[in-house]
């Protein structure tokens, strides 16, 4: 076996292990159940949710965003060059030059915030009494702030936890996918180690809230486990993808394709981040400066990462 080869497998197999164990960790253990918890353990749950949401942050910007808007810039300028090389000195300049600066990238990734927001406000329109029930929620979230001063912020209607949670999981999906992919295609065992390194550094914590998003959601233990050993899967995928298309087989088309998708998916890891994880951890007026300093802590150890990711 070529060593090469054997350093690939070997990632493979760490991508698979290290989102199993860091996915399960929270649904596996009562103690990370919200529901039961009181006093100091409800209390270091509400910071370890925080710092979940950092990373989460941190994941959506640093990593998810950033990799969706240098894709995208980069196939959208070798298109231009190309349709420069073909019609030979025959096109435009200007127009060239427009259609290369526009922000392409920018506008995938809204489609993505935009088209998650249609898919929940279609689920709210389509289920019946949906709107009943958010309001009677509503009213008794009221009741709740006047009874109980310290709650822990409102909870999501029953249309919305679920679907956010799965659309977190189809987007960090896409994200894994793409990124067993691209330590697939590195052309050295160094840079396929450093890489992967990189990928199970963020990887860990990524998925680690992952599992504690579901578990504060309400779903069952056996779809929780099943949404995690999907999740698993996704990033081994990419890697014996990238082992069996050789790297000069990858055509313009594939890579601009790859892009959208992982635009797409920043998009909608962007609405679920800002529209569900933050808001439901920050919704507590309790202890705010400790839960600031653990976002921004979640937040730091992924823009840390980024420097090799």
């Amino acid at each position: 076996m070529e060593p090469l080869l054997g350093v690939k497998i070997g990632c493979l197999f760490s991508l698979l292990v290290l989102t199993l164990v860091c996915g399960l960790i929270p649904i596996c253990f009562k103690w990370f159940q919200t529901a039961t918890a009181t006093g100091c353990h409800r209390r270091v749950l509400s910071l370890l949710g925080c710092t979940s949401a950092g990373v989460f942050l941190g994941a959506g910007f640093m990593h998810m965003t950033a990799e969706a808007l240098e894709g995208i810039e980069s196939e959208i300028r070798k298109l231009v060059m190309q349709n420069k090389t073909n019609s030979k000195g025959n096109s435009s300049d200007a127009a060239d030059s427009t259609f290369a600066e526009y922000p392409y990238g920018e506008l995938i990734i809204s489609l993505g915030f935009f088209f998650v927001f249609l898919l929940e406000s279609l689920a709210l329109q389509c289920c019946t009494g949906a709107a009943g029930r958010s309001e009677v929620q509503e009213q008794e979230w009221g009741m709740a702030n006047v009874l109980e001063p310290h709650s822990h912020g409102p909870l999501p209607s029953p249309s919305q936890g679920p679907l956010r949670a799965l659309l977190l999981l189809l987007s960090l999906s896409f994200h894994s996918l793409f990124e067993g992919l691209a330590v697939g295609l590195q052309p050295t065992v160094a840079a396929t180690v450093q890489l992967c390194l990189a990928v199970l550094a963020h990887k860990g914590l990524v998925v680690f809230g992952v599992g504690l998003r579901l578990v504060q959601v309400g779903t069952g233990s056996r779809w929780a486990v099943l949404s995690i050993l999907s999740l698993a899967l996704m990033s081994p995928l990419g890697l014996a993808l990238g082992l069996a298309v050789p790297q000069e087989d990858s055509t313009g088309g594939r890579r601009l394709a790859q892009a959208v998708l992982e635009g797409m998916a920043a998009g909608t890891f962007l609405y679920v981040t800002f529209l569900e994880i933050l808001p439901r951890e920050l919704a507590s007026p309790e202890a705010p400066l400790a839960k600031w300093g653990c976002v921004a802590a979640g937040f730091a150890f992924m823009a840390f990462i980024a420097l090799w990711a």
